[in-house]
This record gives C-alpha cells, sequence and structure tokens, in this order.
C-alpha cells in the first residue's frame, strides 16, 4: 500500500540504495544459475544507469553509509568472482558511459587455465556427450547414487532441455540435472582440495579431461592488475578459494580472507577492505573475523536495499538478470521504491 501511495502522490523514494550484482557478461550456450548478463543488454543497462540514477561506487556508498547519508536514487555496481569476461567486456562498456563498479575476486584461480568447480562440474554432468548409466561416490561420507539411463546418451533435446533449466527456481527436468544438482549441494560445502578431488574422481567417471573453456576462464594477472590500477573502479575481497564460509572454523574463514586480502594487494598495490562473501553465505563468526580484519563492509546476496540502518557486515544486493531495458528498467523502480 505505501508503495502504491507513494507512486499516486509522487512522494519521493525512500533514502536507500539500491547494489547491483552481476557474476558475467558474456552469453554462454547454457547458463542454469541464471548469472549471465549478454553484452548487448548489459550496455543498455548501463546507459540507462548512466542517465536515470545517481551510479555510485562501493566505496563511496560505503561512506555514505557511515555518515548515515545515503540517499534515494543511487545504484552501485558489484561483480562477483572474477570472469575475465569482466574485464574484457564489462570494463569497456562501464568505462565508455563513465560508471564505476567493484570487481569482488576469488584469487586462487587467477591467471590459470582452471575453471570454477560449478562450472566444470555443469559441463561434465550436463553436456558431456556420452557418460556410464550408473554413478556412486562417496562425498564426505555420504554415498551419492544416481542412475542415468537413457539420460546417460546426450541427445538433441535433452540438451536442449538443460540449457533452458533454471536451477535457481526450477526443479530438476531429468536424471542429469537431478544428480549434477545432488552432487553440487554437497561440493559446495567443502573445502577447495577436497572440491578438486571429488571433481578428479568425476572426470574420470565420465572419461573426460580437465575442463579448460576459454570463455570460463577466470582473470589472468596482467588483467586484473590493469583493472586494480583504474582510478574508476576498484577491486574487492571473495576469499581465496570461494568457500561456503558458514561451514567452516573461524581460523580457515580468516585464512581465507586474509589470503585474498595479500594477494589481490600485492598484485594491484591496493589493500581491498570490502568483502562480497561467496555464495552469500556467512554466520556470526564470519561477522566477527571481518570486524577483526576491519574491513569497512561486506555484502550478502540478500534481496534488500542499503538504506541508512543498514548493517555495514550484512549489505544485500540485487542480482541483475539478462533482462532487456524494459524489464530492467521496471525492476530496479521496484527495487528503489522499497
Amino acid at each position: 500500500m505505501l508503495k502504491r501511495l507513494r507512486s499516486v502522490l509522487g512522494l519521493a523514494l525512500p533514502h536507500q540504495a539500491c547494489v547491483l550484482m552481476y557474476h558475467r557478461i558474456a552469453s554462454p550456450e547454457a547458463d542454469i544459475w541464471k548469472i549471465a548478463v549478454e553484452p548487448a543488454n548489459f550496455e543498455q543497462q548501463i546507459q540507462f544507469l548512466a542517465k536515470k540514477s545517481t551510479v555510485l561506487s562501493v566505496p563511496e556508498l560505503v561512506e555514505a553509509l557511515s555518515k548515515k547519508q545515503v540517499r534515494s536514487n543511487t545504484v552501485a555496481l558489484t561483480f562477483d568472482d572474477g570472469y575475465a569476461d569482466n574485464f574484457l567486456v564489462a570494463k569497456p562498456i562501464l568505462d565508455h558511459y563513465g560508471v564505476p563498479a567493484t570487481f569482488f575476486v576469488a584469487s586462487q584461480t587467477i591467471d590459470t587455465a582452471e575453471e570454477f568447480w560449478w562450472d566444470e562440474l555443469e559441463n561434465i554432468l550436463l553436456f558431456t556427450p556420452q557418460l556410464p548409466t550408473t554413478f556412486s561416490l562417496t562425498i564426505a561420507g555420504e554415498v551419492v547414487v544416481g542412475s542415468l539411463e537413457q539420460e546417460a546418451h546426450l541427445s538433441a533435446a535433452l540438451r536442449q532441455q538443460l540449457q533452458r533449466w533454471d536451477a535457481c527456481d526450477e526443479p530438476a527436468p531429468s536424471r542429469r540435472a537431478g544428480l549434477f544438482l545432488e552432487v553440487w549441494r554437497k561440493l559446495r560445502l567443502l573445502p577447495y582440495t577436497e572440491q578438486q578431488q571429488y571433481l578428479r574422481t568425476i572426470r574420470e567417471w565420465a572419461g573426460v579431461l580437465p575442463s579448460q573453456r576459454p570463455d570460463y576462464r577466470a582473470l589472468s594477472l596482467a588483467e586484473l592488475r590493469e583493472l586494480g590500477a583504474s582510478e574508476l573502479h576498484t577491486i574487492g575481497l571473495h576469499t581465496h578459494t570461494h568457500p561456503a564460509l558458514a561451514f567452516h572454523a573461524a581460523k580457515v574463514q580468516q585464512h581465507e580472507i586474509q589470503s585474498n586480502q595479500s594477494f589481490l594487494e600485492q598484485e594491484t598495490g591496493r589493500q581491498p577492505t570490502i568483502l562480497a562473501y561467496p555464495y552469500g553465505n556467512h554466520n556470526q563468526e564470519t561477522i566477527a573475523v571481518a570486524a577483526e580484519l576491519k574491513l569497512q563492509a561486506c555484502f550478502t546476496t540478500e534481496v534488500k536495499p542499503v538504506n541508512r540502518d543498514a548493517d555495514k557486515f550484512r549489505l544485500g544486493r540485487f542480482q541483475v538478470l539478462n533482462s532487456p531495458l524494459s524489464s530492467f528498467a521496471q525492476q530496479l523502480r521496484k527495487w528503489q521504491s522499497g
């Protein structure tokens, strides 16, 4: 009712900012987590923001929050993980329109051909042309069993079905998808070294080599350094190996954040002090570690605006979808109206 009254009476938007969350600016054949925005749509979104909103850098927003001076119609842009397309595709568009962004970079995969584990797992289980008909693997003490039956062969129809799948909002549409989700949920909670061990076993089962698709790689060192040298953009923390922090001891959490911070400072010459929790996952120990390390702010994936009273260690964001301008503009108005 309050939103409708504001609209009818022409009242000002509430004093709150929208922090937008991107991951990839690319056009992959499959995007089951809906984290990729096509370059053409992205440019239209950025052009619109540059004209219609006050776009702050994340450090500017954090400073405004510390002074309780968050204003209406303000937006900040963030990118998670550190995909190379952030530098190759997003940065030139952002630079053209003079729009700042913060890139939260996980450091483990920087300057390697290694894919993020979730991308490789998806590629193996969903899109390998021929898999064995049965799967059995003990992951962290729990047995995962799957029978692919006729789906062991990836038909054209099955491939199209899996490419259209929205894993965030839709149940698994096939046996392959169900197996993928079960394995993904278990691997997500594990340390990086264990994730990689299980991935090796899954590769052997599938009879495939490590997936090293150029379009899925992380930033190179040269790209990271150039991004870090930008006067427009900033580099943020995203841990070293991208763990779900709340499932690890406080010492592990601290090591992940400090290792990430040391690496990024060494390579860019600037010490990042703003963190985005991987998967948005955190607990009270995470917040205590962030406070002990004197981080300025931390971002979750909670769908909420940043207002003057927001907890600086639990700041919300809105994930931007691969939407045409009309849909993006409509969604932004909803986010801004609270």
